[in-house]
């Protein structure tokens, strides 16, 4: 399979040729195998019918690719295994789970609802295990792939993992007009395993007003990697009696738009916050005395404030 770099620059995205990875699991982890448990369904599984199939028990056995015609993956999967019908509180009831790869069960012959899980990627499917008669593997093709986000400030600027967060919403919206959430708060460099289709990325840089939405395409069996370009810059505030003076304790911020509009607020001799490009105005409280200044914010970019005492 194929890993898929994508460079995002405001907005605009830029394909590179895809690098060979040995496999495509090798893509969408960095952890160990896990341990593989194979449940039965002996004590929960109901039978089809009264007596005859009660001392039935019939062996599924499971596996799941990527892609159709791939490898059945060997680790990262979750099955679950669920009654078809609803219990009392309208779910349908969870009979068995397993973890890791291929997996089997043990069935009394009936109908049953199987899930699988790659990370945020997930196919159901109905199930019927028969009374006699040969039995598939069952073979499910997740047509899932992996997105890595992380982003830089101005045109190369690196942005500490610790400013950056990151929410992944599908694309398209729901029946309410909003967007959808599969996942929130992403750090850099995570390997997140989707179902394939195009996703609404929404990067934080700190926590003020640095942010940018981008539309990424998950292919099923590629890991796409995603660098978001942000247009802001990390500052520090002092006020100084000074230029390059000793930064006055106890001072009150606030930073303001040009349109007068307050983004941050704050209290410290020197704090230090994330701004998006443009032009502001720091507002310094010190000993009920007002100072202020208008400064401009680069992308990538990053500096002092300093506002002197009058």
């Amino acid at each position: 399979m194929n890993r898929l770099s994508i460079a995002l620059l405001s907005g605009m995205a830029l394909m590179v040729p895809p690098a060979t990875v040995a496999t495509a699991q090798d893509a969408f982890s960095g952890n160990a195998d896990p341990k593989i448990t194979m449940p039965g369904l002996t004590e929960y599984a109901p039978a089809a019918s009264a007596g005859d199939n009660a001392a039935i028990r019939r062996t599924v056995r499971m596996e799941a690719a990527l892609t159709e015609g791939g490898e059945p993956l060997k680790y990262g999967l979750t099955w679950r295994i669920f009654h078809p019908a609803p219990g009392a509180d309208g779910k349908l009831p969870l009979l068995a789970t397993s973890e890791g790869g291929s997996a089997q069960f043990e069935f009394e012959p009936g109908d049953y609802f199987l899930h699988v899980a790659f990370g945020r990627a997930g196919v159901t499917k109905k199930l019927t295990v028969p009374k006699d008669g040969p039995i598939e593997t069952q073979h499910i093709v997740m047509e899932a792939g992996g997105l890595m986000l992380n982003a830089v400030s101005g045109i190369d600027a690196r942005i500490p993992s610790s400013q950056l967060l990151f929410n992944i919403y599908k694309a398209e919206e729901g029946i309410d007009g909003e967007q959808q959430l599969v996942v929130e708060d992403v750090k850099p460099n995570t390997i997140v395993r989707l179902n394939s289709g195009t996703y609404h990325i929404v990067s934080e840089y700190g926590s003020v007003n640095a942010v940018i939405r981008s539309d990424i395409r998950v292919e099923a069996g590629k890991l796409t990697e995603a660098v978001i370009q942000h247009r802001a810059a990390q500052l520090t505030l002092k006020l100084v009696s000074e230029p390059g003076g000793e930064a006055i304790a106890d001072t009150a911020w606030s930073i303001l738009t040009s349109g007068g509009d307050v983004v941050s607020e704050s209290v410290g001799a020197f704090p230090t916050i994330v701004l998006a490009e443009g032009e502001y105005t720091a507002i310094a409280r010190n000993k009920a005395k007002v100072h202020q200044r208008d400064f401009t914010v680069v992308a990538g970019r990053n500096s002092d404030v300093e506002v002197l005492l009058n």
